[in-house]
């Protein structure tokens, strides 16, 4: 009677710690896929435009835009600030 116990026993612990061990893999597949930002993926929006300056900021007189102005809101431009793909558009309005 006590062999059949003990080897009934230790079913039930493989069986435990396979349950816990796939819970807490699952867990911690979970928090790496939600919580965890993966810095691999972010590309560098930047590539070449004043790197040196640590915040860019272009202003232009509303007066110089003339009718209709486009920029670039990607910094992929050749032209930057203008642009002509998925542009800012800036027009006077027409009173």
């Amino acid at each position: 009677m006590s062999l059949t116990s003990s080897s009934s026993l230790g079913v039930e612990w493989i069986a435990a710690v396979t349950i816990a061990a796939g819970t807490a893999a699952i867990g911690y597949l979970a928090y790496k896929r939600l919580y965890v930002k993966d810095n691999r993926n972010k590309a560098t929006i930047n590539l070449h435009i004043q790197k040196d300056n640590p915040k860019i900021v272009h202003a232009f007189d509303m007066e110089d835009l003339g009718d209709k102005a486009v920029y670039c809101r990607c910094w992929r431009s050749k032209k930057f600030p203008f642009y002509n793909v998925g542009p800012l558009i800036i027009k006077k309005k027409e009173t």
